[in-house]
């Protein structure tokens, strides 16, 4: 990897998300060499995810290079690699460019999306926890369109117009809403030829309420922001399989649809060596106080792929941005105080509260003593959102782009740039 060797501790960091920068920015300017890995040369601000897969915003204005990140620090290194295993033994990482020794490793590899198992809705669902996996989205979703303008028939038209997003959780419900704002300002506009108004945007939940690990009251409000939008919330309903298709449930209801997006839920992306089951809890890596693993002092781990327990949080913090960042930042000051000789502080998560936001002056907040909905809500969400984008030029260009989309009630990036090759005659058939 051409890593030059150095007098101070090395510390190698896989993976550039919210975790592993906020451990870099720790980190500047300390007596440490630091080696920060990840298989893309940039940090993705993913709560926006969605907005790039509606059209709302290109990918570069929710992407920051890690480079860019580092350009300022010394005796910091960033390698664009795939970490393949972990050698616990040898204090070694194996990965797609050779191997590299570290005095400390620190995993923050995030989160991947999690079919429970369902190989079937694996191939056919689509997901939405990457920059290419939304550009994928974006593309189905428009070529759907353009297909549906192409057929005589009725059925087939309906189910390329009918979207079913499977998880009621934020990123479920944010994209319902972007879905149902889009069929009622654009669509309209850009296929007058077609009858827009057959679209449907399905919203299915598990469980008996949407948005569950926020209040009853965000949630209920949530809702009624939803069906307000036209969107058709099934609560209790479980998807079980997916043909690419019909999407069958655990009843009768069935639902004949081109696009489900799955956003039912998330597991930690563990990597080959730190996998075993003395070391996991709920698929993720167990950690202490420290965020270390117990049984490998030197190797730590942060954001969505550690559970770290807590009274308040007996299945580990919430796999969002808020723990990972905090984490990092605790990791950082405690690694410092490791190598000068002094005891590490146990980590204290600070829950700063939740949001979602559901449309144009639609959202819902729950802080720890306040809880608001509406229009208040939607430029909180806006602000804190904005706030934490790296980098000033992203901010600016989600600015305006926000602006210029509020004002003409548009979304300029519906661009099909590269095509999601979908198999229509097989769809047909």
């Amino acid at each position: 990897m051409n890593i030059p060797k150095s007098s101070y501790p090395r510390i190698v960091i896989i993976g550039g998300g919210f975790g592993g920068i906020s451990l870099v920015k720790k980190l500047a300017r300390k007596e440490v060499q630091v080696v920060l890995l990840d298989k893309h040369n940039y940090h993705t601000f993913q709560p926006l995810l969605y907005q790039v897969s509606t059209g709302g915003l290109e990918p570069d204005s929710i992407a920051y290079p890690i480079r860019k990140v580092l350009k300022d620090y010394e005796n910091f290194y960033f390698r664009l690699a795939e970490v393949k295993e972990i050698r616990p033994e040898q204090k070694q990482v194996k990965t797609n460019i050779g191997p590299l020794a570290y005095d400390y490793l620190v995993v923050a590899t995030g989160s991947e999306t999690n079919f429970f198992g369902n190989d079937e809705i694996a191939k056919n669902g689509m997901s939405m926890k990457s920059i290419p996996e939304s550009l994928n989205l974006r593309s189905l979703i428009l070529e759907n369109f353009e297909q549906a303008l192409l057929t005589d028939d009725l059925h087939e038209r309906d189910a390329l117009m009918n979207f079913v997003i499977v998880g009621g959780g934020p990123t479920g419900v944010e994209l319902a809403g972007a879905l149902a704002e889009i069929k009622k300002g654009i669509l309209p506009k850009d296929y007058p030829d077609l009858d827009t108004r057959r679209a449907q945007i399905n919203l299915v939940q598990s469980g008996d309420r949407i948005l569950n690990a926020m209040s009853e009251q965000a949630s209920k409000k949530a809702e009624d922001f939803l069906e307000d939008l036209g969107v058709q919330v099934w609560k209790d309903t479980r998807i079980t399989s997916y043909d690419g298709k019909v999407a069958e449930t655990l009843t009768e209801l069935t639902f004949r649809t081109a696009t489900l997006v799955w956003a039912a839920g998330v597991k930690g992306a563990l990597l080959h060596g730190l996998d075993g089951e003395a070391l996991l809890a709920g698929g993720r890596i167990r950690v202490n106080e420290f965020n270390q693993v117990e049984q490998w002092p030197n190797i730590f781990a942060i954001g969505d792929v550690a559970c770290a327990v807590s009274d308040s949080f007996p299945r580990g913090y919430p796999m969002m941005a808020q723990p990972a960042i905090q984490q990092g930042k605790s990791l950082g000051e405690n690694l410092v105080r490791l190598l000068e000789g002094k005891a590490m502080k146990p980590f204290v998560y600070w829950d700063k509260g939740s949001m979602a936001t559901v449309g144009r002056n639609k959202a819902v907040v729950d802080l720890p003593k306040f809880r608001f909905q509406g229009v208040f809500a939607w430029f909180v969400w806006m602000f804190v959102h904005l706030f934490f984008l790296i980098g000033f030029r992203n901010r600016m260009v989600v600015f305006i782009n926000w602006v210029y989309n509020y004002v003409r009630f548009d979304r300029e990036a519906r661009l099909i740039i590269r095509p999601f090759n979908r198999d229509y005659k097989a769809f047909k058939d």
